[in-house]
């Protein structure tokens, strides 16, 4: 070894990543405010939304100090956020860039010190935030004693990285698929998700409202030893003295920890080392013609088939239309089964399923978005626009009907008042007519455009026509209804009130009547004014 060689200095040790990813978790907060004014204030509200939220939560939670079963209801609410984080990139995959672990392949960097940057850059943000108020509100709600706020301060910080560590290496798991176009129609089940959880929440409160917070116990008992909420648990067993029950389920929560942080490595690993199908050689084989089989056997022949086929395979594939479709299912059926459920409701909110569905015939160009050129040239008259709006609108009385049949029945089960279900159905109907004759009269007059991506559901420009044709259609619709409505209250406050079952046949009749006269409406319009629809649906 030369002197020069012997006198160099050592080569420094390799610098950790984690500043840097921090940096980077910063810099993409930070530049995608300057993209846009509007994205900069929207981000802006949600944040002051959620902190007010987290810290009303705070106090809350403060508030509860002393009361009893306040343990019960802090293990539950970890639980549900540890949920929460669970499911979060499943149904936003586009929420956080940095869930893509994928985008860093090409650097040179090994999984294990990978896994520590990206935990620590994951715990910037506003959900970390809001995180961790919530567990520091459950610490001063239950905690009691030195010992039992120590166990709480140790558990909350456990229960934040298991919460942030699993949506990790849930992204981590699922990141191929959330990349892909199938994968991203997994956001059409938020819709669900909320609508569902909304009135879960509705009835739990209203229930817990009655009851008190004991009805939380024996689900208290089994989720404490369930992380995260095993470690909010630790914090009452050690209030009470048990320490030793307090360790066990410190200790539980940290071996969650550490296999999730195990679990992401792996995965990791794979993503990292494994091509993906991109890289890979197609498949060869050939694929099989196929043929008019399944549903398109039993829709008409002809132009109605084909249109119906068509639109029936937009709810199926689009993503967009998709997730407007299982938003109205999910909301059409929830609203009247829950309140019929809490014994609040009634036999008429079951047209709400209607009413939801009937949504779906507005704005029926600019769901085709800019191919709807390919439908306009095939239209060369009015007689060629009423077949289009007349197959569309029976697609959609394909699935509406026994839907909206099915909801009715249903709530009318659930209050045990068969005596309504004639009038109840009739109104919905009724109702459903009328909003497809006011939908495909609004498409041709207030036509506009649904981005394709991102989540927004109307092309900048055009809010105030989207507004005009959802909601003055359905203004139009409800006083369409109006001779059934005053039918329906005529025949319940006359003498006797037990003759109700004529609405079931007029409001089929009416409904059906309606529908036609609209699209008898609709259809010289749409011929008339194609050019201006294709440049209003062609926006986006």
């Amino acid at each position: 070894m030369s002197a020069e060689a012997a006198s160099a200095p050592a080569a420094p040790a390799t610098a950790s990543v984690t500043p840097v990813f921090v940096r980077l978790k910063l810099s993409l907060l930070r530049n995608g405010l300057r993209q846009s004014g509007g994205r900069r204030a929207a981000y802006i509200a949600s944040a002051v939304v959620v902190l007010l939220f987290a810290a009303l939560q705070l106090i809350g939670l403060i508030a509860l100090r002393g009361y009893a079963h306040a343990d019960s209801l802090v293990v539950l609410l970890a639980a549900v956020l540890g949920l929460g984080w669970a499911v979060l990139p499943l149904f936003f995959p586009g929420g956080d860039e940095t869930l893509d672990p994928t985008r860093l392949v090409m650097l040179p960097l090994r999984p294990r010190p990978l896994v520590r940057a990206l935990l620590t850059s994951s715990l910037v943000g506003i959900g970390p935030l809001f995180t961790l108020c919530m567990f520091a509100g459950s610490v001063v709600a239950v905690a009691h004693g030195g010992v039992a706020y120590a166990v709480g301060v140790v558990g909350a910080v456990l229960a934040l990285l298991v919460c942030v560590t699993l949506a990790r290496a849930v992204a981590a798991a699922n990141v191929r698929l959330l990349t892909s176009r199938k994968g991203r129609d997994l956001a059409v089940l938020s819709g669900l998700v909320v609508a569902i959880g909304a009135q879960l929440v509705n009835f739990g409160a209203q229930r817990l409202g009655s009851s008190g917070l004991e009805q939380l116990d024996p689900a208290a008992a089994v989720l404490r030893w369930v992380p995260p909420a095993s470690a909010i648990g630790a914090m009452d067993a050690a209030s009470d003295g048990a320490y030793g029950v307090a360790l066990a389920q410190l200790a539980l929560t940290a071996v969650a920890l550490v296999l999730l942080l195990w679990v992401w490595e792996r995965h990791l690993t794979r993503l990292m080392t494994t091509p993906d199908g991109s890289t890979l050689q197609s498949d060869t084989r050939p694929v099989r013609e196929r043929g008019s089989a399944g549903l398109a056997r039993l829709l008409p022949a002809g132009r109605t088939g084909t249109t119906m086929e068509r639109a029936l395979r937009y709810v199926w594939r689009d993503p967009k239309t998709k997730a407007a479709w299982v938003t109205s299912l999910a909301i059409g059926l929830i609203v009247p089964v829950f309140n019929a459920w809490q014994g609040t409701g009634s036999v008429y909110f079951a047209c709400f399923a209607a009413g939801m569905l009937g949504i779906q015939m507005y704005n029926q160009f600019g769901q085709d978005t800019s191919a709807f050129w390919m439908v306009a040239m095939t239209i060369s008259s009015t007689r060629d626009a009423y077949v289009e709006l007349r197959a569309r609108a029976l697609a959609l009385l394909l699935i509406t009907l026994p839907y909206a049949t099915l909801v009715t029945v249903l709530t009318t089960a659930i209050l045990d008042d068969w005596r309504t279900l004639p009038e109840a159905l009739g109104l919905s109907f009724a109702l459903l007519g009328a909003m497809l004759a006011t939908g495909a009269w609004a498409s041709a007059r207030f036509p506009y455009s649904i981005p394709q991506e991102g989540y927004k559901n109307v092309a900048p420009g055009q809010v105030g026509l989207a507004w005009i044709s959802i909601f003055g259609g359905m203004v139009g619709a409800a006083l369409l209804c109006a001779p059934v409505i005053a039918l329906t209250i005529w025949l319940n406050v006359r003498e006797g009130g037990d003759g109700g079952w004529p609405l079931l046949p007029v409001g089929t009749v009416y409904g059906a009547v309606l529908t036609l006269l609209g699209l008898r409406l609709a259809a010289p319009r749409t011929a008339g004014r194609l050019p201006e629809i294709l440049t209003a649906v062609s926006k986006g």
